[in-house]
């Protein structure tokens, strides 16, 4: 019994430490968020060195308006090199936000500033104030009010202000033709007109962009703060399984030693009917101990200790007949048509998440089923059906979560939890629909390179 408990310790221990540092998990929200934040940011920059192209197009095109349709004369030379430092502001961003692992909020900050100075550098050469394309400046803050942050919005908007202020003395005047005063004005009518529709137009086109961005970087964050979430839960749930596990091994010592020395009553042992149950007892006591040691090493790491080789076919079969065994009651039927067989590393967690499977549908559905497995390409399929009522509909889609269940116990719904988050470990996935007829089905797909032993996936 000594030996028994000493061994229960080194256990508990080893187990302890192997899943203490997942504790960790529950920080991830806040350690991945900067990288989702960084990839939304790289895709952000990408898409202003698209609007910048569509500036440098739209201000080649207006300037050649201007200069020959209208006959107004422009300081050509001047907005050329305007024209050539965004081209060449381009390039080198477009070089950069490629190469670049990662784009902050300062960076975008410095890729407003510097679209705010070419266009207030354009006004300057153009008319200032008077430009009716001075709305292009609300393009400018409203990009900045969905990309940068509180405090980069408002120095943007500042920097637009200041320069909105200083365009409005300082300036260099268009010659416009001599068509009287209502020419004129109508002229600057139609210009309004031509700059709130590009504002509109491109506000559409590339803030609709930048809030899918935002949408994907919100639902990737989302799905890392649950992915968190069940990994917090996994972990404290294997510290009180491991506890558990250790505190019962003293009591499991304790009545293997009363059964022993029960056994070696005479007026016990003479007894036929009291020596059944003493052997169903035993049996039973060693289940017990089996399942408290299959807790402890399912504590560690999903290919950790208790691994050894065999292949599909050895690991199906001895997996079968184990549940057989242990589960007398229920009828389970195995049709093995993977194919040719494959070396692989048996695995004590991926084993319990298979049990846990046939468990619910034996609790449903115990006079059939069945356990399938077969190979879709480099992928064991492995699918267990039964004859029960099946999942209800509002269930299918919360398959997999902890605690939906409608079993009505208190921990309901754990089992296809640890399935769920087992299988995703082995990099697989875990499906469940409700069969035409009757019953439901669970399938579970794993990488056969997650199992395989060296390269042995042709087969």
């Amino acid at each position: 019994m000594l030996e028994r408990t000493s061994d229960l310790h080194e256990e508990r221990s080893a187990a302890g430490k192997a899943v203490m540092p997942a504790g960790v998990a529950g920080a991830l929200p806040f350690d991945l968020a900067a990288p989702t934040d960084v990839a939304t940011n790289r895709k952000n920059m990408a898409l202003l060195v698209q609007l910048r192209w569509t500036a440098v197009i739209g201000q080649i095109v207006t300037i050649a308006f201007v200069q020959f349709w209208m006959g107004i004369e422009l300081p050509l030379l001047p907005m050329a090199v305007v024209i050539c430092a965004l081209i060449g502001l381009n390039l080198v961003s477009h070089a950069w936000v490629r190469y670049r692992a990662d784009v902050n909020n300062r960076e975008l900050l410095i890729a407003l500033t510097l679209d705010v100075a070419a266009l207030t550098a354009q006004l300057y050469l153009s008319g200032g104030a008077t430009n009716p394309f001075t709305s292009l400046y609300l393009l400018q803050v409203t990009l900045g009010a969905v990309l940068l942050d509180a405090p980069s919005t408002w120095s943007l908007v500042g920097l637009v202000c200041i320069s909105f202020a200083w365009l409005t003395g300082d300036y260099r005047p268009l010659a416009l033709p001599q068509h009287g005063f209502a020419d004129a004005f109508q002229l600057y009518i139609a210009g309004t007109f031509i700059g709130v529709v590009l504002d509109a137009v491109l506000l559409v086109v590339f803030v609709t962009r930048i809030n899918r961005n935002l949408r994907d970087r919100d639902a990737r964050l989302a799905a890392l703060r649950q992915d968190a979430a069940e990994q917090d839960h996994i972990v404290r749930m294997g510290l009180l399984a491991s506890g558990a596990a250790h505190e019962l091994g003293t009591p499991l010592a304790s009545l293997s030693v009363i059964l022993g020395d029960w056994r070696r009553m005479p007026a016990l042992a003479s007894d036929p009917e009291v020596s059944a149950d003493l052997s169903e007892m035993e049996t039973s006591l060693q289940r017990c101990k089996t399942i408290v040691t299959g807790i402890l090493l399912s504590a560690g790491e999903a290919r950790g200790e208790g691994s050894a080789p065999t292949t599909v076919a050895a690991f199906l079969t001895a997996l079968v007949e184990e549940w057989r065994t242990t589960r007398p009651s229920a009828t389970l039927y195995f049709r093995n048509a993977f194919g040719a067989d494959l070396p692989i590393v048996s695995d004590i967690a991926l084993k319990q998440a298979i049990f846990n499977v046939l468990d619910n549908a034996a609790e449903v559905s115990r006079d059939w089923i069945e356990l399938t497995a077969e190979r879709n390409g480099d992928t064991l399929v492995l699918l267990v059906t039964d004859r029960g009522p099946g999942f209800a509909r509002e269930m299918l889609p919360h398959v997999g979560k902890p605690y939906q269940s409608t079993k009505g116990r208190p921990g309901g719904g754990l089992g296809l939890f640890l399935v769920v988050n087992v299988v995703r470990k082995l990099g697989g996935v875990v499906t469940a629909h409700n069969r035409a007829n009757i019953g439901a089905a669970v399938k579970l797909e794993l990488p056969l390179s997650t199992l395989a032993i060296g390269d042995h996936l042709d087969g």
